[in-house]
C-alpha cells in the first residue's frame, strides 16, 4: 500500500498552522495538519491565553486593594490563587477544544497526532514520517514554534523551576520568586506574582530591563513595577543555584562582586529556543542556525523549494500576531498571487499594567541608524481621562521622520496601552505623516486623545483641551 500523499504538509498547530490548513484546504489542496502534543501552540495552551487571563485576575485584586482611592470600602482582599489558575485552565481548554472542532470539521484537512520529521526526498516532494506512519508532501511548512531557553547554570537542573512552559501545572504560590530574566515574559509575570502575593526578586544581566526599548521607556516601566514591591538587580549573571530544606540560594556575578539572593522557587525567563533540532532538516538540505532558526526568504520559503517556515523559528519578531501574519503570505505564495512579503509593520505589546503598545523603531534605534527624527511625549498625567479613571502612570513617545513627518515608532505606556497603540499602526501602515493624528477631531473625554497629544508635541501647535484642563 502505498503511503498518504498530500499537497501540504504543516508541521505544527500554532497560530500559523490550524490558519494555513483550512484556508488551503478550503481552495481543495488536500492537506495534512502535525501537532504532536495540544493544538493551539504556545499562545493557546500556555502563553498569551493563560497569562493574559491570569493578568486580569491579578489587575482585579490590585484594583480591590486601590478601593479606598475610589471612595470605596472593601476591608480584605484575598487571593485563591488555585481558582485563578483554574479559571486560567478552564479558558484554555475551550479555546483547544474549539479550534480542534474546527479543524476536525474541515473537508480536505486531516489532523495527524505525533511527531513529524523529515525522511528525505520523494521526487520533487518530500518523505516524512509521523509517528509511526509515513506519508509524502508536494509542500511542507514549518510551525513547530519554541520552548524555553534553559540558560547552563550550575546546579538549576536539579530543582524544579519554573518557565514559559510549566508555570500553569505548579498549583502552589511561591513565598519568594526570583525571576532570572527582565525581558518581556520576566516582566509579566514578575508583577502578576507579586500582585498574587509573592515576594519578587528579578535577576536580569543587561543594563535595563526590556533591553530592546529606549532607556526612558525601560526605566519608567521599571519604575512602575519596583512601586508596587518588586526588587530589581541589574548586570546581574546568575552563576549558581543551591537547593536545601526548602530555600533556595541564588549566587551571581556583578561588576561590584559576588552576591546572593534566597527563594523558595525560581522562574527562568532567559529566550526561547526553536524546536527544529529533530526534524530531519539535514536529510532535506534545509539550512538552520546554530541556535535553530531557519531563515527565510521575503516570501517564507527556505533554501530548499517547497519548504516554507512560520513563526517563531523563522526568526525576527517572535510574537503570535506576526505567526498569524505568516499564514497569509505563504497562502499567497501557494494558492495566491504571491503578493504579500515579510514586509510589513509589526507591532507588540508588554501585558505589565500599566501595558506597554510598541510598533515600529525607538528613538536609539533610529538615530544610530542615521536618521533625522523629531520626539514627541505626552504624560498620562496630564490626561483628564486618565485622571478620571485613576490610571496617570506612564507616558507616550513618538518617532518622527524629520524630513518625511511620517511615524517611524511609538511607545505607549499606558493604561490599554495595547489597544491605543493601534492608533499609531493604522498610519504606520498608510504611510500617512503624523499631522493627520493631530489634525484630527477625537472624542473628549478619552484616553486616545493622549495619543493624538504626543504627536501634537511633535512640533509648535495650539493648545490641545487636554493640554489647558490641565495646565
Amino acid at each position: 500500500m502505498d503511503d498518504p500523499h498530500f499537497d501540504v504538509v504543516i508541521i505544527g498547530a500554532g497560530q500559523a498552522g490550524p490558519t494555513l490548513a483550512t484556508s488551503l484546504a478550503k481552495a481543495g489542496r488536500n492537506v495534512a495538519l502535525v501537532e504532536r502534543k495540544d493544538v493551539g501552540g504556545s499562545c493557546v495552551n500556555f502563553g498569551c491565553t493563560p497569562t493574559k487571563a491570569v493578568i486580569a485576575s491579578a489587575r482585579v485584586a490590585h484594583l480591590a486593594r486601590r478601593a479606598g482611592e475610589f471612595g470605596l470600602r472593601i476591608p480584605t482582599v484575598e487571593v485563591d490563587y488555585r481558582a485563578v489558575l483554574e479559571r486560567a485552565r478552564q479558558i484554555v481548554l475551550n479555546s483547544r477544544k474549539g479550534l480542534e472542532s474546527w479543524l476536525e470539521g474541515t473537508k480536505n484537512l486531516s489532523l495527524l497526532r505525533g511527531h513529524a520529521r523529515f525522511e528525505g526526498r520523494d521526487g520533487n516532494g518530500f518523505r516524512l514520517r509521523v509517528g509511526e506512519a509515513r506519508i509524502s508532501a508536494q509542500h511542507v511548512v514549518l510551525d513547530t514554534g519554541t520552548r524555553s531557553l534553559i540558560p547552563p547554570i550550575e546546579g538549576l537542573k536539579n530543582i524544579g523551576f519554573l518557565h514559559a512552559g510549566n508555570w500553569l501545572d505548579a498549583p502552589e504560590l511561591p513565598r519568594r520568586l526570583v525571576i532570572i530574566g527582565g525581558g518581556y515574559i520576566g516582566l509579566e509575570m514578575a508583577q502578576f506574582y507579586r500582585r498574587m502575593g509573592s515576594e519578587v526578586v528579578v535577576l536580569e544581566s543587561a543594563e535595563q530591563v526590556a533591553a530592546s526599548e529606549d532607556p526612558d521607556v525601560a526605566s519608567a516601566l521599571q519604575k512602575l513595577l519596583e512601586s508596587e514591591g518588586i526588587e530589581f538587580h541589574l548586570n546581574t549573571r546568575v552563576e549558581k543555584v543551591e537547593s536545601s530544606a526548602g530555600h533556595i540560594k541564588v549566587t551571581a556575578s556583578r561588576k561590584s562582586g559576588a552576591s546572593s539572593v534566597e527563594a523558595t522557587q525560581i522562574f527562568v525567563a532567559t529566550g526561547r529556543q526553536a524546536n527544529t533540532d529533530d526534524l530531519g532538516l539535514e536529510t532535506v538540505g534545509v539550512n538552520a542556525s546554530n541556535h535553530g532558526i531557519v531563515e527565510p526568504d521575503k516570501h517564507l520559503s527556505t533554501n530548499v523549494r517547497g519548504i516554507w517556515v512560520a513563526g517563531d523559528i523563522r526568526g525576527g519578531a517572535m510574537f503570535t500576531h506576526t505567526a498569524w501574519d505568516d499564514y497569509r503570505i505563504i497562502e499567497s505564495q501557494i494558492i495566491g498571487d504571491g503578493s504579500r512579503t515579510l514586509e510589513r509593520v509589526v507591532p507588540y505589546a508588554v501585558f505589565t499594567d500599566p501595558q506597554l503598545g510598541r510598533v515600529g523603531i525607538t528613538e536609539q534605534q533610529a538615530r544610530k541608524a542615521g536618521r533625522k527624527v523629531k520626539i514627541g511625549r505626552f504624560d498620562l498625567a496630564r490626561s483628564g481621562k486618565a485622571n478620571e479613571v485613576g490610571e496617570t502612570s506612564g507616558f507616550i513617545k513618538v518617532v518622527v521622520d524629520a524630513q518625511s513627518d511620517r511615524l517611524l515608532g511609538a511607545a505607549v505606556l499606558a493604561n490599554e496601552g495595547a489597544e491605543l497603540v493601534h492608533i499609531y499602526i493604522d498610519l504606520m501602515n498608510a504611510r500617512a505623516p503624523f499631522k493627520v493624528i493631530r489634525d484630527a477631531v477625537f472624542i473628549h473625554p478619552t484616553l486616545a486623545e493622549a495619543v493624538q497629544s504626543a504627536v501634537a508635541a511633535v512640533a509648535e501647535r495650539s493648545q490641545t483641551i487636554e493640554e489647558m484642563a490641565h495646565q
